[in-house]
């Protein structure tokens, strides 16, 4: 029974990734059909409409926008909507929460967020993995200048988000390890088998 039950945990640990991954594009692809899908059977003759055309219109949305978003007026736009947003009280924290979170992982605005680092928890010798997201705290938490603090962000396992906690610098030990990897070990508590050798 128990060579059974590890042969059936390791048949699962293969496919759970697989289908957990499956399911979300899957989700994301049947929502971009029922909305997109319908405002294109709104437009399009019943008898030219196909299965998949919803989903195709947001790719090529979401890669029209990408496109837009180099263009300087729209650009402009896109800050004035953001600044409106900005003021409504209760959208400007999740709004600006995802917004952050999706600038962080963007390769073209990493900033300062690609520093993986071991940061030290006290006086113990426990150690936790997190990226440094601000190494100057002046002007923006009150009561910091002059002390030698970093804003660092660790991440939680298995579930998305995390701690930002201010340590200071003599706290921090800087990792050669992508961003990208270092987030995976974390999230997967270390237990990922996609780390480069």
């Amino acid at each position: 029974m128990k060579g059974l039950s590890k042969t059936f945990l390791t048949g699962l640990a293969a496919i759970l990734p697989i289908a957990v991954t499956l399911y979300v594009l899957i989700r994301l692809a049947s929502w971009a059909e029922s909305i997109l899908g319908s405002g294109i059977k709104l437009v399009l003759p019943s008898h030219l409409y196909h299965v998949g055309m919803g989903m195709a219109a947001g790719v090529l949305l979401v890669f029209m926008l990408g496109v837009l978003m180099r263009v300087f007026v729209v650009r402009r736009l896109f800050t004035w909507g953001e600044s409106v947003l900005g003021r409504i009280p209760l959208v400007k924290v999740i709004y600006g929460s995802v917004r952050d979170l999706m600038g962080f992982f963007s390769s073209g605005q990493t900033r300062g967020f690609s520093h993986v680092v071991l940061v030290t928890l006290g006086q113990t010798n426990i150690s936790a993995l997190g990226f440094v997201t601000r190494e100057d705290l002046a002007g923006f938490v009150p009561g910091t200048s002059g002390t030698d603090l970093v804003a660092v962000y660790i991440p939680l396992s298995y579930q998305i988000g995390g701690h930002m906690v201010l340590v200071p610098r003599t706290a921090i030990h800087p990792l050669a390890m992508s961003m990208q990897d270092a987030m995976r070990f974390a999230i997967t508590a270390g237990m990922t088998s996609n780390l480069p050798s």
